[in-house]
């Protein structure tokens, strides 16, 4: 008996079965035993549990504090500062690529997670469980973005979320209900937005109605710095995604009516891209040890 599972005293202590290279895994099979070492094919709760691969999941932090660099033309303007606001950009309809240009021009933006749901595909093998993460992103001042992702792990498919939202940053733009006194507070019109089967239309609102609204719109019209709302919503509200998205759709609307206001002449101006060609073009070459090229 000595010869196989060495004596049998309390869990955990035990020599398990096998001892040194038996057919535990390692010193001591179900014991205290370092797995891996042993040779046969015995199960083992030794440290870590599972087979012998160690602690999954955990991975060295990325540093947080790495200097940004910018691989888009856009990025470099932003970075070398010659773009100062989001309002340059969204002049000429220029696309966002780089999360980072939105850190930048907005630093005080907040983000939240609305909703962290498990989706399944089915397989021949069973079920892939995933995990879908809904992100909200603003700075209380006119902006918002939301984002989607879908991933493995909780915490990648936040961060790939919030990613996202700041690519989809909007400008927001708020009116009065009645006479123009104080700052805007409310939305300038009647808007709709529309996500599947859910329809959301936002109503001007006189000053210190607060936001009459679920708590989904609620939160978004938060974010953008809207203070006192009217909101009427139909169709399957319970799906928190398409709820959102409608929000969403329904605050882009307010820039894309032309009001009164707005019927001045825009003065335009170079685009950057054409503007700052030069400075774009001289770029430097970075050169590792070893290249073959010496003329540097």
């Amino acid at each position: 008996m000595a010869e196989r599972g060495g004596t049998r005293g309390g869990f955990g202590t035990r020599g398990g079965r096998g001892g040194e290279g038996g057919r535990g895994r390692g010193e001591g099979g179900r014991g205290e035993g370092f797995r891996g070492e042993g040779e046969g094919r015995g199960r083992g709760r030794g440290e870590g549990r599972g087979r012998g691969r160690g602690r999954r999941g955990q991975r060295p932090k990325e540093e947080s504090t790495k200097a940004w660099v910018p691989v888009t033309k856009l990025g470099r303007l932003v970075n070398d500062g010659k773009i100062r606001s989001l309002e340059e950009i969204y002049l000429f309809s220029l696309p966002i690529k780089e999360a980072d240009i939105i850190d930048r021009l907005l630093p005080g933006l907040k983000d939240e997670v609305l909703k962290i749901m498990p989706v399944q595909k089915q397989t021949r093998a069973g079920q892939r469980t995933r995990f879908k993460a809904i992100v909200v992103v603003g700075d209380g001042n006119g902006h918002i973005g939301l984002g989607v992702k879908c991933s493995k792990e909780v915490a990648t498919a936040i961060r790939g979320g919030i990613i996202l939202a700041k690519l989809s940053v909007i400008p927001v733009r708020r009116g009065y209900w009645g006479n123009k006194i104080g700052a805007p507070h409310t939305v300038p019109c009647k808007v709709t937005g529309e996500c599947g089967s859910v329809l959301v239309r936002l109503i001007p609102a006189p000053r210190g109605t607060s936001l009459v609204c679920a708590p989904v719109p609620k939160k978004l019209l938060q974010m953008a710095g809207i203070q006192d709302c009217w909101t009427a919503a139909k169709g399957c509200t319970a799906t928190l995604g398409n709820f959102a998205k409608a929000t969403y759709a329904a605050m882009a609307m307010t820039y894309s009516y032309l009001t009164p206001d707005l019927w001045k002449d825009t003065v335009y101006t170079k685009a950057p891209f054409q503007e700052y060609s030069d400075h774009l073009a001289n770029t430097t070459k970075k050169f590792t040890v070893g290249v073959s090229n010496k003329n540097y």
